[in-house]
């Protein structure tokens, strides 16, 4: 059975796992001048979301069932204040989580906003996997 340790070490793994394929797949539409546009915006914000709540679990912190970046950020602020400000601006990507993702009366997003979107998850991406770095590097064999 694995320790509470391992188990969190997994769990960290995996959700950065998702993060990175949902960052990796924004980039990708990105660099390729994709005309799905929102596409880009839903994985960036996908992205920014998973690695916060991988953060949260690296602290042992519980969230809510939420894809509000700023509830996720408030519960950052509770471990760095610091942190949790500087990716604030990150809650711009809110709307791309679940109002793009259905009918609505909302603008089209451009090239431009796809490429902020991205910009943004890259921000985020950048701040927390050094935080994350001693769960995702391969754990050490006793000798």
């Amino acid at each position: 059975m694995k320790s509470h340790e391992e188990a969190r070490r997994d769990l960290v793994r995996q959700w950065v796992a998702k993060a990175e394929k949902d960052f990796d797949l924004s980039r990708h539409l990105v660099s390729e001048g994709c005309f799905y546009r929102e596409a880009i915006a839903f994985s960036a914000q996908q992205a920014a979301e998973k690695f916060l709540k991988a953060f949260l679990i690296s602290h042992q912190i519980d969230f809510p069932k939420t894809h509000n970046l700023g509830e996720l950020l408030d519960l950052v602020a509770r471990i760095d204040a610091a942190l949790a400000e500087h990716l604030r601006d990150a809650t711009a990507l809110n709307p791309y989580g679940v109002e793009y993702r259905y009918p609505g009366d909302f603008p089209e997003l451009t090239q431009e906003d796809a490429e902020a979107a991205l910009g943004l998850a890259q921000k985020v991406r950048a701040a927390l996997i050094p935080q994350l770095a001693r769960f995702l590097a391969e754990p050490q064999a006793p000798e």
